[in-house]
């Protein structure tokens, strides 16, 4: 429709939100609040003002500031922490404090020194090492080079798994290394276990509190509580509020003599109004096997008709089971408790050994160790023994702007070949490649990753490293970069067991290759000779070239296993750039460490 009016932003002309736009460019954020301040008394004084006047509206801006800022930084994998972290955030805004949210990956380690208040939440990866975003931080704490911080005061709040043996790792690091760093501990550290939501808020009162005491509040009709809109607007579904949207194909992309089954998933995301983009995760919120659930009822004497309470609802056993609890990943927390429910001298031995405890978890299912040792429950005691169900996390591999309202996944399907011939499987990969007909409903929500991005310059090139189900994210990436008409160059790095079997989405990467658009590939089939060739052997046989490309500006991508080969992966590329760099391997690491904090160097593993 044309009109005639200017057109307006809210209650400004668009001119004039442009030059308030250039005049607050590059302000910190604790200058942002000053400046709103000076705003406000302009507005209360009628908005013309002499310099006299200007003068004593600044001075009375800076009077009614808080005392410092409240950062909080959060260190975060899947998504968990970053969830946390932004709930903290309203409940401080809530108090009137200022606050400012930051990815580790978009804090400036140095930056610590002119902090005043803090807060750290953050996730632990499988060894105990740190989230993807906080890797550069805690390792420059680590190694002290951010020096002193005395007049910090922080708090740290860690989120983990029990069954892991290094617990809540990450959070326990931080914790240390800022105390170390002569900063204040105002309230104790947090380690929650994966049934954090609840002793997550508890904490955060606390520590929000603590906090509040010596920042003190800005006050009615201050700019805080407009800082909570800044970030971009997501989708209205989330973890909690997922999308009930459509599976539409199912496929094997794996041959008929593959040791994989790996699927390729098609959703749609029709009318739901979600948007996503490359890099990042779709959650699947799904329902166990009914036959599962049969078995487990079986062996601890139930008949599925009991009614339990969960989350305040009263639901029959059997549904609960399926819909509520984990029963594929088996925690230490179940062996032992069972242990205590049980009179079995072997089960109390297994339990008393933290070592066992921990290998068995990370091996079995639930169903398994109440197999090797039955033992009859009450309703109660069965679910106080289980963790609620969390929805599992899958790299898209689409770009909406060549598939639109669908989303594609690319599934490898779990499978556990037990010693009696039975195959136990993964919970949500087994729903969704056995259990889900086309045109079924699934319960989705998309989790974004700001930390695993194609460059924002299309003539950029990327290096992308992908084994097995890591190919995900690439594929999305490649359809991005040809929708975008990306000049860049595109090496992909990918590896499986056979050609023949395993060679994911093949007829694409092909004709991307002969279209042009995929400048390079490399294959690494470990098991079509005598001797196993991997990805990092493909790297450091193209190492040269490699460095070349790093050396023109490149962004190096990783995706897939973060225990061995992300590790592996890395270690060859540190190789890599000592060698063709001519570099000893502490100026390697370096190189290495630049690349990630300029996000140069990406990873997304699990």
């Amino acid at each position: 429709m044309n009109s005639t009016e200017p057109q307006q932003a809210g209650a400004f002309p668009l001119p004039q939100l442009s030059k308030l736009a250039e005049a607050v460019a590059g302000l910190s954020p604790s200058e942002l609040v000053w400046a709103s301040g000076y705003l406000f008394g302009l507005a209360q004084a009628g908005g013309s003002l002499g310099v006299a006047s200007s003068a004593a509206v600044a001075s009375a801006a800076i009077a009614s500031a808080p005392a410092g800022t409240l950062t909080i930084l959060y260190g975060s994998q899947t998504g968990n922490a970053k969830g946390v972290a932004e709930s903290i955030k309203a409940l401080a805004l809530g108090k009137g404090l200022q606050v400012q949210l930051l990815s580790m990956s978009d804090f400036k380690p140095k930056q610590l020194k002119k902090e005043t208040h803090l807060i750290v939440v953050t996730s632990t990866l499988g060894e105990g090492e740190p989230p993807e975003n906080a890797v550069d931080l805690h390792g420059q704490l680590k190694a002290g080079k951010i020096g002193k911080l005395e007049g910090l005061k922080f708090a740290v709040l860690g989120l983990g798994d029990s069954s892991y043996e290094f617990f809540c790792q990450s959070g326990k690091d931080f914790d240390a290394f800022l105390e170390k760093a002569g900063a204040e501990r105002v309230v104790a550290r947090a380690d929650l276990d994966v049934d954090y939501r609840a002793a997550a808020a508890e904490w955060a009162e606390q520590a929000v509190s603590a906090l509040a005491a010596s920042l003190g509040g800005v006050g009615g009709g201050s700019a805080a509580p407009a800082l909570a809109g800044v970030a971009t607007a997501h989708s209205q579904y989330d973890k909690f509020n997922p999308y009930v949207a459509t599976l539409t194909t199912n496929q094997k992309i794996t041959g008929r003599d593959s040791t994989k089954d790996i699927r390729h998933i098609e959703i749609s995301l029709e009318e739901s109004g979600i948007h996503y983009q490359p890099g990042d995760a779709l959650g699947i919120w799904f329902d166990n096997d009914a036959a599962l659930v049969t078995e487990i009822l079986t062996l601890t004497g139930l008949t599925g008709q009991e009614v339990v309470t969960v989350e305040g609802e009263s639901l029959s056993l059997a549904e609960a089971l399926t819909t509520r609890f984990e029963l594929t990943r088996l925690h230490s927390g179940f062996i032992s408790g069972l242990a205590e429910q049980s009179d079995a001298a072997e089960l109390l031995a297994l339990a008393a050994d933290k070592a066992q405890t921990q290998q068995l978890a990370a091996s079995a299912q639930v169903v398994d160790v109440l197999t090797r040792f039955p033992t009859t429950l009450s309703a109660e005691q069965l679910t106080q023994l289980l963790r609620p169900l969390t929805p599992r996390l899958y790299s898209i591999a689409s770009s909406q702007a060549e598939v639109e309202e669908e989303v594609h996944l690319t599934v490898g399907v779990v499978r556990y070949p037990q010693a009696d011939g039975t195959v136990r499987s993964g919970g949500a990969s087994s729903f969704l490649a056995d259990r889900l007909t086309d045109g079924a409903p699934v319960r989705v929500f998309v989790e974004h990753n700001d930390n695993f991005r194609l460059p924002a310059d299309g003539n950029t090139p990327v290096i992308m490293v992908g084994p097995g189900t890591g190919i995900a994210p690439f594929r999305a990436f490649i359809q991005q970069r040809d929708a975008d008409g990306a000049s860049g160059k595109n090496w992909l790095i990918f590896g499986n067991p056979h050609f023949t079997q395993d060679f994911l989405y093949q007829v694409e990467w092909q004709k991307y290759v002969k279209s042009g658009l995929l400048s390079k590939i490399d294959l690494a089939f470990s098991r079509d000779q005598a001797h196993k060739i991997y990805v990092q052997d493909r790297i450091r046989e193209q190492g040269a070239e490699l460095y070349q490309w790093l050396e023109q500006g490149a962004h190096f991508y990783v995706c897939g296993d973060g225990n061995r080969m992300a590790r592996d992966v890395q270690e060859a590329l540190i190789e890599v750039i000592a060698q063709h760099g001519n570099m000893d391997r502490e100026a390697a690491e370096e190189y290495l460490n630049e690349l990630r904090r300029a996000k140069r160097y990406q990873r997304d593993v699990y």
